[in-house]
């Protein structure tokens, strides 16, 4: 009887495994179904126009951030879902994806899906490189991008390098590794392909604006490369320039201060 009642038991608990599981599917479904449904209904046919100038590539549906960000405080962090949303290939989808997403839940294999899926440069420099510069894997998924020979997926790297630079103490970081960084740009930036420049140039304001022991070397480097050239597509963007920019964060913050999160 005992083995009976035990058996009963263990059929029980797989048929409610079962249901729950299905039902947790059906709603993650339903909730991705409902956010690309408000994305579509908040898409502005002005701001996609901008993003396609920019590099973006279809489909997307030319939601404000703004919009993104009020979307966000509904959902919190959901790893889950952001990979949802991510595997969509919807620009806007992929940028809320970032703002949802749970660093602490990333690994390798989902920072590389995403680098790989990432179309342009509002993808590969701020949503993938923020997350993974949130993550534990940033600084190593950089320093493993910047070798690539695709150039969103160098872009993503030299990008998770500044948010890394930018969150992590002094104390935490590498500071021969990055000086080997720093004359890395100086040598190759106006070599380098178009965005990749443009982040190489990030990376140099990084340092000079987080890394107080560097700050010095940093602008040594700003003054070597001198001017920096990138197409910007026709856009009114500009690069910023790199000294300027230093100064700029160290007259509004206390030198050394470590941004809290890189997401916006």
């Amino acid at each position: 009887m005992s083995k009976i009642f035990a058996c009963t038991a263990l059929i029980d608990s797989t048929v409610n495994y079962l249901y729950n599981m299905a039902t947790l599917m059906s709603t993650q479904t339903a909730t991705l179904d409902a956010i690309m449904d408000e994305l579509k209904s908040k898409g502005n046919d002005s701001y996609k126009k901008i993003f396609v100038k920019h590099g973006a590539k279809e489909p997307l549906y030319g939601v404000k951030v703004e919009d993104l960000k009020k979307i966000q405080r509904t959902i919190g962090k959901d790893y889950d879902l952001a990979m949802e949303l991510y595997r969509t290939g919807n620009s806007d989808a992929q940028y809320l994806a970032a703002l949802v997403a749970d660093e602490r839940k990333m690994r390798r294999k989902d920072l590389q899906e995403w680098v790989k899926g990432a179309s342009w440069y509002m993808l590969s420099e701020y949503a993938v490189a923020w997350v993974a510069a949130e993550s534990v894997h940033g600084w190593e998924m950089g320093l493993e991008w910047i070798e690539s020979k695709d150039e969103q997926t160098a872009t993503a790297g030299w990008a998770s390098l500044s948010h890394c630079v930018a969150l992590t103490p002094d104390a935490n970081l590498d500071r021969k590794q990055i000086e080997t960084l720093l004359k890395r740009v100086s040598k190759d930036i106006h070599q380098a392909p178009n965005r990749v420049r443009y982040t190489m140039n990030g990376f140099v304001i990084a340092v000079g604006s987080y890394f107080i022991r560097l700050k010095d070397k940093a602008i040594d480097t700003a003054k070597t490369i001198g001017k920096v050239s990138v197409d910007m597509g026709g856009t009114a963007c500009k690069v910023p320039d790199a000294i300027e920019y230093i100064a700029k964060v160290h007259a509004k913050t206390k030198p050394g201060t470590k941004k809290k999160s890189v997401r916006c």
